[in-house]
């Protein structure tokens, strides 16, 4: 094996005695099952996979095809046959759990920037890094210990679903509310006379709308305002079933399901009433109701939906600093950001770039008061003397 293979090299990076102790928190003391994967194939699978952007089965060919990638995950010879199943990429995702896969992330990118930054301040080595623009803020100053250039930024990351409209969640709630009647009568079928939902007239209304090019405000209002009394009379049907019948029959997503229309009627019945399109904690999916719209602004997509994460770089290596379903303002992270980076490598960076929503009179008093160079002009109207020069 080539020492100076990028999979070799990150072998050596990898905490994965650390990576064991939480692993092994998640096994039961049984000798009853199959026999578990070893620490080194769940975590190095993990991390094929996202840097390589594969999905689980072509992970698996992968490694069965490239030697470095067995070297890796710690297989003592080359094998031509898979060293496990494509289905345990799951259990691997399971077993290890978001905070084990972050803590693990932010190691591995520690080292990697300390070890990138000690090869860009060696005097014998004779490569130039693809940074070397930004490596020289790396070095000591003999004036200030703060190192380095912190970039922030904040961004979406999108959430796989369709574009939502109030008519098209309120189809949605209406169709899952009725498959819910269905289960709730099930076991009363040929004793009592099954509750009528109109979903045939329900259906033709929201398709007489939904297939119009263009539909006026009126028109969409008026469909908007059917649907909500539709879902409203499944609702009442579904009360009634329920002190007949036990809600056990449901299963566990349609019981999530139901508990989420509900609220959902409730948003769309107060925006219908106030003739508005805002509300706290907006429902935008069933199936996933803790995504919220994201206002963004941007001229690609106004509103954006999915997680709003702020990010940080050191030296090409990014950290989570804050992940949220809700919106939040970027600019109220600079200071924790600055914490975390002395956390992680001992002390403040010299020279913070970040765009103007971070550039808050308490942002700068915190930079200046600690020796950061904060990029960007100075707060207020320029003098006289900066406006006749531009």
């Amino acid at each position: 094996m080539k020492k100076e293979n990028r999979w070799v090299k990150l072998t050596q990076l990898v905490p994965w005695a650390y990576a064991e102790k939480k692993y092994a928190k998640s096994f039961r003391n049984s000798f009853r099952g199959q026999k578990a994967v070893s620490i080194r194939v769940a975590l190095g699978a993990l991390i094929i996979q996202e840097r390589l952007q594969l999905s689980d089965r072509e992970t698996v060919e992968q490694i069965v095809e490239n030697p470095y990638l067995q070297y890796f995950i710690g297989l003592e010879a080359f094998q031509d046959q898979p060293p496990f199943h494509p289905s345990l990429m799951t259990h691997f995702r399971k077993r290890l759990g978001k905070e084990v896969l972050q803590e693990v992330n932010e190691m591995l990118a520690i080292e990697a920037a300390k070890a990138a930054q000690d090869e860009d301040n060696d005097p014998k080595s004779g490569t130039k890094s693809r940074d070397n623009r930004t490596s020289k803020h790396l070095s000591v100053s003999e004036g200030t210990p703060n190192q380095g250039v912190l970039l922030l930024d904040a961004t979406c990351a999108p959430a796989d679903l369709a574009y939502p409209t109030d008519l098209n969640l309120l189809n949605e709630a209406r169709e899952k509310s009725e498959d819910i009647i269905d289960t709730l009568h099930a076991p009363s079928v040929g004793h009592t006379r099954k509750p009528r939902t109109y979903r045939e007239k329900a259906r033709k209304a929201f398709l007489a709308v939904a297939k119009q090019r263009r539909a006026s405000g009126k028109v969409i209002r008026r469909a908007i305002g059917k649907q909500l009394r539709f879902v409203a009379r499944n609702l009442q049907i579904i009360v009634e079933l329920s002190s007949r019948q036990p809600l056990t029959l449901l299963g566990r997503k349609q019981y999530c399901d139901l508990l989420v229309i509900q609220e959902l009627y409730r948003q769309q019945r107060t925006m219908f009433e106030r003739r508005s399109h805002q509300i706290e904690g907006r429902i935008v999916s069933i199936s996933q109701p803790h995504v919220r719209p994201m206002v963004r602004g941007k001229a690609k997509a106004r509103v954006e939906f999915g997680a709003k994460v702020a990010v940080s770089m050191v030296n090409g290596y990014a950290f989570l600093e804050r992940q949220s379903w809700d919106n939040f303002n970027e600019g109220v992270t600079l200071i924790e950001s600055l914490e975390a980076y002395k956390k992680r490598f001992g002390c403040y960076p010299k020279v913070v770039l970040a765009d103007q929503i971070y550039r808050t009179r308490e942002n700068r008093t915190f930079c200046k008061a600690h020796g950061i160079r904060l990029s960007g002009p100075a707060l207020g109207r320029p003098t006289q003397g900066k406006a006749a020069a531009e």
